[in-house]
């Protein structure tokens, strides 16, 4: 699998000939079907100003020492307070299109991620919830589709459909894919107003809130001036961008972030449960740096403070909105390195 997620990634460098960039809810994947701006090129999300996209992405993030606090809702559930040494997350990601031409452009990705929590005395740790956090990580494998379709020199359709195996599964267990399986997918009509100016309107489906809802996107990308610009698709993130040079750009801004994990805990009162699903949500104010280091090879260092909205655990299989747990987590710094490729310039001149 991972020699797949390279293998795309080499293309999409190969192949896209073009710097593409985007910032928004799906900004990584959006990147990979937009154009460079001139003059005379069809209508599409991108103005002037915004970084290069990225082909193959390796992001390692980490969380340390912070507080959970589990309330039972529920009569059989229990309460319980822990501490966690530090919580680490890795995630790889890799695009390549599959057409590419200024009429139509359909990129397909991939990405692995894997998050794991670290308690304090973990072998006196006792409370279920915790106990399989700190012998499972939580992992999605995804897939998707990112369509472009410009409809004259003024307006654009965006579409995006992912499909994700999210849970606690390990590398030698048979995964489910109906019991794992989300889907998400957004569809934005826009405008390309100039090559500084470009918004637009339209609906996603995700877990941005820690549960499947469907809520209205706005799009909005602008360039103010040679070192200003804003990229956004609210409500889900929102990034003042600052162009030091075309090597050294700095990003200032919140994002949400959301999803939802099917884990297993074999313990009471949870075994009567066919399934239970950890929502989780969370808010960041981030301050990012993207600088080059080679042509094609760049890095990304950010850091900022996490919000945790929601870390919840719920019967998979029941349409309640009653939780059995009800976790709050104490708000954290984050340290987030980033390394990432981008289309050499030999490719983007020719």
């Amino acid at each position: 699998m991972k020699k797949f997620f390279l293998l795309m990634g080499v293309l999409g460098l190969v192949f896209t000939k073009q710097p593409v960039n985007a910032q928004g809810f799906f900004s990584d994947s959006l990147r990979a079907a937009q154009d460079t701006t001139d003059e005379k090129e069809l209508a599409n999300p991108s103005v002037v100003g915004m970084g290069k996209s990225k082909g193959i992405i390796i992001r390692y993030e980490r969380l340390p020492r912070f507080g959970m606090h589990s309330r039972g809702q529920q009569s059989t559930v229990e309460d319980a307070r822990a501490d966690v040494l530090k919580s680490n997350r890795f995630e790889f990601k890799a695009y390549a299109p599959l057409v590419n031409n200024p009429h139509f452009k359909l990129v397909l990705g991939g990405s692995y991620f894997l998050e794991e929590f670290n308690y304090k005395e973990p072998e006196t740790q006792q409370y279920p919830l915790y106990q399989r956090l700190e012998d499972k990580n939580l992992r999605s494998l995804d897939g998707q589709l990112v369509m472009l379709k410009p409809l004259n020199y003024k307006n654009y359709i965006i579409f995006r459909v992912k499909g994700e195996l999210n849970g606690d599964y390990g590398k030698h267990d048979n995964v489910s894919f109906t019991r794992y399986l989300r889907t998400s997918m957004e569809a934005i009509y826009g405008w390309k107003k100039s090559r500084y100016l470009s918004y637009g309107l339209g609906v996603q489906l995700g877990y941005a809130f820690g549960r499947q809802t469907i809520y209205p996107a706005f799009l909005y990308n602008r360039t103010f001036n040679d070192k200003w610009g804003v990229e956004a698709l609210f409500p889900a993130n929102v990034t003042f961008r600052r162009n030091f040079s075309e090597k050294s750009l700095l990003y200032l801004g919140y994002r949400i972030d959301g999803s939802t994990y099917n884990i297993n805990i074999n313990t009471e009162p949870f075994n009567q449960y066919e399934t239970v699903e950890l929502r989780k949500s969370e808010i960041k104010a981030r301050l990012r740096w993207d600088r080059e280091i080679y042509d094609f090879i760049w890095f990304g260092l950010e850091t900022g403070y996490r919000y945790n909205h929601k870390f919840d655990l719920y019967d998979g299989r029941a349409r309640t909105a009653n939780p059995l747990i009800e976790t709050h987590i104490k708000d954290a710094v984050f340290f987030n390195v980033e390394l990432f490729l981008v289309p050499p310039r030999r490719f983007l001149k020719q």
